[in-house]
């Protein structure tokens, strides 16, 4: 009997560590390759299993990110109908249990990178600071909460090129920048509509809903300009690489779409809206075919 008691805590323990980490996040870790794919480099196993090894050290750093802002966040989640059922908040884990978890998530990110020479490991270590400052503190302070979280898919774009050995392309890192930018600007937007997450999430009340918009504005024209500016580029090649050119245009239409969508107080979820959406689901079918044709039929 004891030992069948012992075998469900310690079942109960692993669900909890594993709703600590939250796997439905990991997907960000795609970001590791988009630098080898627009190399067009993607054909190259030694390219995909590099950049595979970073995607994995950058979950891990993720990981111990998710436990340590769920410790210091505890109090507050209780009281919030969603965030109460957290393992923190809801004392399936102890805050000593998930802070040693964290750490060790965060150790082993960075062996992981660390076999990924300097450059990697340098910029694994700037995430990690910098995201360990947002939970600490710099998410309750108005614009540095959007640029650290904009500031983490350029950190993690930058490492795919380091770490496979790849130039990135300074549109591309534009391109990183403004559309994280304007992504988390969106998201922002979108709780802005309901009242029940200003309370989870205070530093809302310090933006009005105008100057989210003419945030959104600039990151969007920003995101385009610079997009277009590496996909234009290649008018005047073969036919494969002007449909990168062409790729602008679903594109574009696509950050159009999402921006109609956070008007509407939609877009919390941007992952999810684009499954959500059927017009954001064809813009970004056909850009992701046409980008993939132009890269690597070429």
């Amino acid at each position: 009997m004891t030992s069948v008691l012992e075998t469900v805590r310690h079942e109960s323990t692993a669900r909890s560590l594993l709703r600590l980490s939250r796997p439905q996040q990991w997907h960000k870790a795609v970001m590791l390759f988009a630098a080898p794919a627009a190399a067009g480099a993607l054909e190259s196993p030694g390219v995909v299993a590099r950049a595979a090894v970073a995607a994995a050290g950058f979950i891990l750093l993720s990981v111990a990110i998710y436990a340590f802002n769920d410790i210091r966040d505890a109090p507050d989640d209780r009281r919030h109908p969603r965030k109460r059922s957290r393992p923190v908040a809801s004392g399936a884990l102890s805050p000593l249990v998930a802070g040693v978890f964290g750490v060790t998530a965060a150790l082993l990110g960075l062996a992981v990178v660390s076999g990924l020479g300097w450059r990697t490991f340098a910029l694994a270590a700037a995430y990690l600071v910098a995201q360990v400052l947002y939970v600490t503190g710099l998410k309750h302070v108005a614009v540095i909460d959007l640029v650290i979280v904009a500031l983490g898919f350029v950190l993690r774009a930058a490492a795919g090129g380091t770490a496979t050995g790849l130039p990135v392309s300074h549109w591309f890192l534009l391109v990183s920048l403004f559309g994280a930018m304007f992504l988390v600007t969106g998201k922002r937007k979108a709780e802005h509509h309901s009242a029940g997450n200003a309370v989870s999430r205070p530093v809302l009340a310090a933006y009005p809903s105008s100057w989210l918009d003419q945030v959104m504005t600039v990151a969007l024209l920003g995101t385009a300009l610079s997009y277009g500016m590496w996909a234009f580029q290649y008018l005047g090649h073969d036919v494969y690489r002007e449909l990168l050119a062409i790729s602008f245009l679903p594109f574009f239409t696509g950050l159009l779409r999402y921006a109609l969508l956070v008007s509407t107080g939609r877009g919390e979820e941007p992952e999810h809206e684009i499954f959500r959406d059927r017009v954001l689901l064809v813009a970004g079918l056909s850009w992701a075919g046409l980008l993939g044709v132009g890269l690597y039929c070429a």
